[in-house]
């Protein structure tokens, strides 16, 4: 049996308060998962490029200078972390910012970066 870690001094009145206030294990999960959505650096620049317009697929990858295959990946990711959603207009499918909420979590991160 491992020794239990000593502690010197525990404020158990902090240590409660926090633990009533603290997210739940699920919830803890879906937000670490979703910053692992910003972990990739292709993803951000799409982001950014849906900052300024909505797109479809092919302007994007002309942009970024990647093929419509890998641009589609991304977005599928985005898609799926509710990042960015889609409407269709005849053929073409555009795609946009799902909400101000990713334009604010972008520009938080730019800022502590920046800082």
């Amino acid at each position: 049996m491992e020794p239990q870690p000593a502690y010197n001094h525990v404020h158990q009145e902090t240590v409660q308060r926090v633990n009533e206030i603290m997210p739940g294990e699920e919830e803890l999960f879906d937000l670490a998962e979703l910053f692992k959505v910003f972990g990739d650096s292709t993803r951000i620049r799409i982001l950014y490029v849906l900052f300024e317009s909505d797109m479809c697929v092919c302007g994007i990858a002309e942009l970024l200078g990647m093929t419509q295959s890998a641009i589609s990946h991304q977005l599928a990711v985005l898609k799926k972390a509710k990042l960015v959603r889609y409407r269709r207009e005849g053929k073409t499918i555009f795609y946009s910012l799902s909400d101000d909420h990713v334009r604010t979590i972008l520009d938080q991160g730019m800022e502590h970066i920046e800082e």
